[in-house]
């Protein structure tokens, strides 16, 4: 459950902005955990025609999702497959990079900065004392170069963050999830996910764990993540021979692809400390709720985040850390009858796991 102060942090990060196709909100609390690790990105303007947003819940520590907000978006254009229109495929790429990226002295170097972990005796930020020679590497693929150092042979943290990011290009709508992260739609008022929760217990994560050699226990897996897909949790993903989308936990994305039409309003991501609390489609209905007396969309997000929080610690709902992101379409979008939607979340075909699926109510 985590360690939890005395009285919640209630003060928030929040932001607003626009395009010429969409606006957005956003609102992030600590609440009653004594960290924060949550992080985010919002990028209307990913390039002139791609809007880009992200929740990234972190457990074991903040750095992972502070490291999936600084370069997963970074990473998606530079795949070969986003040059060619195929958002989905860079998605998925981009989240396995993350964990490639993580490893060796530069991720070791990066995820220390971003930790902020000082050093009692020299006061300087530890990532920073070890500096590679100017040039040296400068050969390798993507700019990320293999510098030798004191921690090269570092596997990665066993920290981990959930992702789940939404990339919206005309009125094309991807979504890729890897954890209990959600991201949900509103069409004509009814709440449709457009992840899945990836949980333990579910068939085609069980059959993974057990057969990459892990085990369940209490709902957890090896008895201690409440995850079955992450990004970091490297502890989890040793086996040699094995892909990494078929390690005990996998970075691997659920890639979802929806046509939206006139009747989408508006989506959600939000982290497992919102959806704790409330349904998908209870969501839905206070945003709308909300939407009548607000218009600024952060200050709705504000509302849901204060009427999530928990009063005490007592009940366990209501004390984790908290983000979500708004966004609301501006323009109609071309004339369309609406697809029809099937539940992710109920899907335990393994067949859908990477590739463009439609999506259903819940």
């Amino acid at each position: 459950m985590g360690i939890y102060l005395s009285s919640p942090k209630t003060e928030k990060f929040s932001e607003d902005g626009e395009n010429s196709r969409l606006r957005y909100g956003l609102s992030s609390m600590q609440g009653w955990r004594a960290t924060m690790e949550d992080a985010h990105a919002a990028l209307p303007d990913l390039d002139e025609s791609t809007s880009f947003f992200g929740v990234y819940d972190g457990h074991g520590g903040k750095v992972v999702a502070k490291f999936c907000a600084k370069f997963l978006h970074q990473q998606v254009l530079k795949q070969d497959a986003y040059s060619m229109g195929d958002i989905g495929t860079s998605l998925q790429k981009s989240f396995f990079r993350m964990d490639e990226m993580m490893r060796g002295q530069r991720g070791w170097r990066e995820l220390a900065v971003l930790g902020d972990k000082i050093n009692k005796f020299t006061g300087m930020i530890e990532g920073l004392i070890w500096s590679p020679k100017t040039g040296e590497g400068s050969d390798q693929p993507d700019d990320w170069a293999f510098e030798e150092g004191p921690h090269s042979d570092f596997s990665g943290p066993t920290s981990g963050s959930t992702a789940c990011v939404a990339m919206i290009r005309g009125n094309h709508l991807v979504v890729a999830n890897a954890g209990d992260s959600r991201g949900v739609i509103s069409r004509k008022g009814q709440a449709y996910n457009l992840s899945r929760d990836h949980k333990p217990e579910l068939e085609i994560e069980r059959e993974r764990i057990l057969k990459a050699g892990g085990f369940i226990h209490a709902g957890r897996v090896n008895g201690s993540l409440n995850l079955a897909r992450a990004i970091g949790d490297m502890e989890f993903k040793q086996n040699k021979f094995l892909p990494a989308e078929k390690q005990i936990v996998t970075a691997n994305p659920d890639i979802n692809t929806v046509e939206l039409c006139d009747d989408d309003e508006f989506i959600v991501l939000a982290c497992d400390g919102i959806w704790d609390c409330m349904s998908s489609q209870q969501l839905v209905d206070l945003i709308h709720e909300q939407l009548e007396k607000e218009t600024k969309l952060s200050a709705v997000c504000e509302k849901v985040l204060d009427k999530c929080l928990a009063p005490s610690t007592s009940g366990g709902e209501g004390c984790d850390n908290m983000t979500m992101i708004l966004v609301q379409f501006k323009k109609p979008f071309a004339k369309s009858e609406a697809p029809f939607i099937e539940d992710p979340s109920t899907s335990e075909d393994p067949e859908k796991d990477s590739k463009s699926v439609e999506i259903e109510s819940s």
